[in-house]
């Protein structure tokens, strides 16, 4: 991101990207009693897994699927699912579609780990945005929510394109 503020319409829409790609790397750490960085990188597998099993329509998630939220290569997502079964995080079970899958599932420690990075996301929400007012957290609070639900509506639309071809 630019030294100066953002003055023009495109200036500013240009200036997202960036921004969001500095999210992840920053506030997390900063914040009292942080997560590992290793727990942090677990928390992405986590995070789809438990997507999945709170979603209206529970899905199974098998490290196939890992990658492909992720974006990352079949062998990379693997790696990644045993680092958090090593960890006592997720554990393998057969599937009660098709027994020949293997499905994953948070361990109660994973359930435990995931609970303990939500609050802290909202500690450094709240640390990220001290000095801003009530009426300004919620609004940024609404659009962020609303931007994933448009990008997860986006997914949601390529994948079933894909499925019906």
């Amino acid at each position: 991101m630019t030294k100066h503020r953002p003055g023009t319409a495109d200036e500013l829409l240009n200036a997202v990207g960036p921004a969001f790609g500095k999210l992840r790397r920053s506030s997390l750490l900063d914040v009292e009693n942080p997560i590992s960085q290793k727990d942090l990188s677990r928390t992405l597998v986590l995070n789809i897994v438990l997507e999945a099993e709170q979603a209206a329509e529970a899905r199974e998630i098998t490290v196939g699927a890992v990658a492909e939220h992720l974006s990352v290569d079949p062998s990379v997502a693997s790696r990644m699912v045993s680092d958090s079964i090593g960890a006592g995080y997720l554990v393998r079970t057969a599937s009660q579609q098709d027994g020949r899958r293997t499905i994953l599932h948070l361990s109660p420690e994973g359930r435990e780990l995931m609970a303990r990075f939500r609050r802290h996301q909202r500690s450094a929400f709240e640390y990220v945005t001290a000095d801003w007012s009530e009426d300004e957290r919620l609004e940024f609070a609404r659009l962020m929510l609303k931007y994933v639900a448009a990008q997860d509506a986006l997914r949601r639309r390529a994948d079933d394109e894909d499925t019906a071809r």
